[in-house]
């Protein structure tokens, strides 16, 4: 094995999830964080039940349930709450040990990794340093970075690009990050008011054409939980518009009337984008998580997926480095994560998007009931949630050679 470390731009979920995977192999590992300490991001939060497996073995998945949410119930409803699907995953008990979605925010998940990969290994974690580019020779790759006012050059023997949505790695491959952008923003809004009194599940998606929403318990601090709502918003609206006090309240009051205010303790809004990078590979420099592939979060598709690359990746990597694999076994990994990012996370996603936005008032009535029919029937029900749960993608891309 090569003296050299592999280098990995981002600590955020990917990032941190490739360093374990790699470090419990005994590689030497080198984290590159722009950032001065871990991100606070109010955006991610759901697990799916094959994530929660393959963190597991690190630890990492009991220590997230001292704190996170089972969610075993989800809905999709119309805004009236007439019509509502209610799917139990419940019915996958057979199938996985984690028969529900784990709802913990993405920042109590980072710390979690980052204490593990810290007692477990030499990992060199390094925040505040910015990669801002590298050089590919033969046999390695030399990383330039700024750390303050110092720069610094590091040998390694791979770069993981796992630096997020503006990847300066990909930047480097100068691949073409294919597909489009949302016409539309999208608002965040935490409150403490309990959804649940109203019917809504812990996961719940509304239906309208005017002004869909998705609705998520989350943890917070603790008893009783923050419930988060996600809608979108006029494209023209500038950000200050956006998050104006009175707009939020009006989104909120839309959603579910009542005579007193929202108590909001939390908004944000942001862009959202569809887009795959074009291959994952440049020799000796690869991509993972949001710097190889980008989507809307109607599902929760996109951490997972991010945690499902590093894992993949950190495997195959390990077997070339031992020289138990060629770098074949890498190219592999690009045409697995790269078809299920494109077959399952961004398909799905925009699926779940377009149905929550149907504007045929018709249309979206039968859809919607073609969905409660589906949930009613066991063997209807048991195939929608091996899908949704990204269980039946990630087994199809594991079968791609």
């Amino acid at each position: 094995m090569t003296d050299l470390p592999v280098v990995i731009a981002g600590a955020g979920p990917t990032g941190l999830m490739c360093a374990l995977a790699l470090g419990r192999q005994g590689i030497p590992v080198i984290v590159l964080e722009s950032e001065p300490a871990l991100a606070h991001d109010l955006r991610a939060g759901t697990y799916h039940p094959p994530t929660l497996e393959m963190m597991a073995p690190y630890g990492i998945t009991a220590r997230m349930h001292e704190a996170g949410i089972k969610v075993r119930h989800w809905q999709i409803r119309d805004r009236a709450g007439e019509l509502v699907a209610e799917f139990d995953l419940g019915r996958l008990a057979d199938v996985t040990p984690y028969p529900y979605r784990l709802h913990l925010e993405q920042h109590r998940l980072t710390p979690i990794q980052l204490d593990i990969l810290r007692r477990e290994s030499s990992a060199d974690i390094r925040f505040g340093c910015r990669l801002f580019g590298y050089t590919q020779r033969p046999d390695h790759v030399r990383i330039d970075a700024v750390a303050g006012d110092a720069k610094v050059a590091i040998a390694a023997s791979w770069l993981i690009g796992a630096d997020g949505g503006r990847s300066a790695v990909r930047k480097g491959m100068n691949v073409e990050f294919e597909g489009f952008t949302w016409p539309e923003q999208f608002l965040v809004a935490s409150t403490s008011f309990d959804f649940a009194t109203k019917g809504f599940a812990f996961n719940s998606y509304v239906s309208d054409p005017r002004e869909w929403a998705a609705v998520f318990k989350m943890p917070h601090t603790g008893p009783p939980g923050i419930w988060r709502a996600v809608f979108p918003t006029d494209a023209a609206l500038s950000e200050e518009q956006v998050l104006d006090t009175e707009a939020v309240e009006a989104a909120l009051q839309r959603l579910m009337p009542r005579s007193e205010r929202y108590a909001v303790r939390y908004k944000s809004v942001y862009r959202v984008h569809q887009r795959v990078a074009k291959t994952f590979r440049d020799n000796r420099v690869l991509l993972a998580g949001d710097a190889a592939h980008l989507n809307n979060p109607l599902g929760g598709f996109g951490l997972n997926s991010g945690i499902h690359d590093a894992i993949n990746l950190a495997d195959k990597l390990g077997r070339v480095l031992r020289r138990e694999a060629n770098e074949d076994a890498l190219d592999l990994y690009v045409r697995q994560r790269r078809a299920a990012a494109v077959a399952q996370v961004q398909a799905m996603s925009i699926r779940n998007k377009r149905l929550l936005e149907e504007r045929d008032p018709q249309v979206q009535r039968e859809q919607l009931l073609n969905l409660i029919a589906t949930a009613e029937d066991a063997d209807k029900a048991r195939t929608y949630l091996l899908e949704s749960s990204m269980i039946a993608g990630l087994a199809r891309a594991n079968e791609v050679q």
